[in-house]
């Protein structure tokens, strides 16, 4: 793997698994039919930043597999430039979601072991870090191994030191590690953070008391976050900084697939903030960008283009 020297607007470390999606309804054991495609939140972020317009690096590990070749084949297709470990040794991670009723899906995860658990700090040189105007991670990464959890530590302690920008978004998994432990990580990370991300269940993992009120009184003042961004599904989203608490309304939309709204509004918030915009500004493209990723099935492949945002402004269904 080799050492780029071009620098990108965000660089997002993190894992990228395989999906098998069973068209049928019913238990998987009687499932037939699927689809192949792959997710993860941290690649569903960078194909929508880069969709969006910004320039995006995604460091992982990848199996010497066909999903491996899948993964870093379409992110490479989607203009993401991919710097991963191919590692002989151990598989791309998988995923299922099994439909076993009409309304309810269930993700079944295979990645005990995976080629992205196995991330350890020195497949991200310090120049990487230096050479991005933002580094944005997710506690998903650090609850998949020891080396993981070191990587991400590294990572952000890096880009803090000398003054690049750190996006967490919390994206807590409780298959993954218990409340106690994605606690305590997270607050060794906060002083790191410059952006958080989180829904409230989420942030009052690192405040008991949290509310969209309070959040960044005591982030701010015990961590220095600078902005604390509230995702809160269907009603919207919400920012507390030090110009106060605004908020942002979801669009109303067809939704068809919820998997990566939370996603696409995180790359349509950091990339009018890199931009210079206003937190209304950030906090309009977040949500136009999470509202279009719902009407499409798939984890990142509803992810708006920056041309595409304005289609919450049409009451036209056809333009000619």
């Amino acid at each position: 793997m080799s050492t780029p020297h071009t620098s990108v607007d965000i660089l997002t470390v993190g894992e990228s698994l395989g999906l098998v999606v069973m068209e049928d309804i019913g238990p998987l054991a009687t499932a037939d039919r699927a689809r192949l495609r792959f997710g993860g939140a941290e690649s569903n972020v960078a194909i929508a930043a880069t969709r969006l317009g910004a320039t995006v690096a995604w460091v992982s590990r990848l199996g010497t597999d066909g999903l491996g070749d899948k993964i870093e084949r379409t992110l490479r297709g989607e203009g993401v430039e991919v710097r991963v470990r191919r590692d002989p040794h151990r598989a791309t991670g998988l995923m299922i979601k099994e439909r076993r009723t009409s309304t309810s899906t269930q993700v079944h995860y295979y990645r005990s072991s995976s080629a992205a658990s196995a991330l350890e700090p020195e497949d991200i040189p310090n120049e990487w870090v230096q050479n991005a105007r933002l580094v944005h991670v997710t506690g998903i990464t650090s609850a998949l191994s020891p080396s993981a959890r070191e990587t991400v530590r590294s990572v952000m302690q890096c880009a803090h030191e000398v003054g690049v920008a750190v996006s967490l978004d919390l994206n807590y998994r409780s298959g993954l590690w218990s409340t106690a432990e994605a606690s305590a990580e997270y607050i060794t990370l906060l002083p790191f953070v410059d952006l958080l991300f989180g829904g409230l269940d989420e942030l009052q993992l690192v405040g008991s008391h949290i509310d969209s009120a309070a959040a960044t009184g005591y982030l701010r003042d015990q961590f220095g976050v600078d902005q604390v961004i509230v995702k809160e599904g269907a009603l919207g989203a919400t920012v507390v900084s030090a110009h106060g608490i605004q908020t942002c309304p979801a669009y109303t939309v067809q939704v068809d697939d919820t998997v990566g709204a939370g996603d696409a509004f995180v790359a349509g918030y950091l990339t009018a903030w890199l931009q210079g915009q206003s937190i209304d500004q950030c906090l309009d493209r977040g949500t136009r960008a999470g509202a279009l990723a719902c009407t499409v099935p798939g984890d990142w492949e509803g992810a708006p283009l920056l041309s595409e945002l304005a289609l919450l402004d049409s009451s036209e269904p056809v333009k000619r």
